[in-house]
């Protein structure tokens, strides 16, 4: 479970797959989801392309698999630990490309951006 942030100052989220953790664990570690792609394990202008400071909500994912949760936010196949409900912001074109090329579609987890204004 070191993947998991012990303090709550300095908390980011993957734009790719919302996996929470603190600015110097994805510096150091990078993302066990993403990272053979978005390479963010010491490289500081990554862990800032990469992740976002502004997130909603907080998901503590233990049993992937057996999570109803974890498959309606579409992270039934990401290791244990802090996942976001909604993260804003976008990658980089150019990471997007970089995933293109793996093969690796990129899907928003910006939520923000879906809800529609409802009149009353």
């Amino acid at each position: 479970m070191e993947n998991i942030p012990k303090d709550l100052r300095n908390l980011r989220a993957c734009l790719v797959c919302s996996q929470i953790k603190t600015f110097e664990m994805f510096e150091m570690d990078g993302c066990e989801n993403c990272d053979k792609f978005l390479h963010m394990k010491h490289n500081r202008d990554n862990v800032y392309d990469c992740t976002s400071a502004n997130f909603d909500g907080m998901i503590a994912m233990m049993s992937p698999l057996d999570s109803w949760v974890a498959k309606w936010q579409r992270i039934g196949h990401c290791v244990r630990g802090m996942y976001a409900f909604s993260v804003s912001g976008r990658l980089t074109p150019a990471v997007i490309r970089e995933m293109k090329a793996q093969n690796v579609k990129y899907r928003s987890r910006d939520l923000s951006t879906n809800v529609r204004h409802v009149p009353s």
